[in-house]
């Protein structure tokens, strides 16, 4: 996108952020995170597990053997949270607090509360 030149031009949003100027949000953010592809491996895995499990259920496997696998789709599930929030901590809430977004950081109390 073409930047205009003019004094007190609008700038894009993208503009912004690169060049660190301060600027209201009225939506909400999509980021970059690192670990991006590794949480959608980490989702494909457990949806690959559970689907797994749902075959035992259908085969008539031992309960014993399903609840086990259960829980480590449940673990493998909850470590792919924890990552998410450890994404959204160090690049969204981080940046959230530079700019005095305060409505960003009740937005994640309210997440990690249903969450847990």
């Amino acid at each position: 996108m073409h930047h205009d030149d003019r004094p007190n031009a609008p700038h894009t949003h993208e503009y912004m952020h690169e060049h660190g100027i301060p600027h209201e949000h009225g939506h909400s953010h999509t980021h970059s995170h690192e670990h991006t592809r590794a949480v959608l491996n980490r989702l494909s895995r457990a949806i690959g597990h559970l689907q797994s499990v749902r075959a035992m259920v259908e085969e008539g496997r031992d309960c014993s053997e399903v609840l086990i696998q259960l829980s480590a789709v449940r673990s493998a599930i909850d470590n792919t949270g924890k990552l998410i929030l450890q994404d959204h901590l160090k690049h969204c809430i981080v940046e959230a607090a530079a700019e005095g977004d305060n409505k960003a950081i009740d937005d994640l109390c309210q997440a990690i509360e249903k969450y847990m």
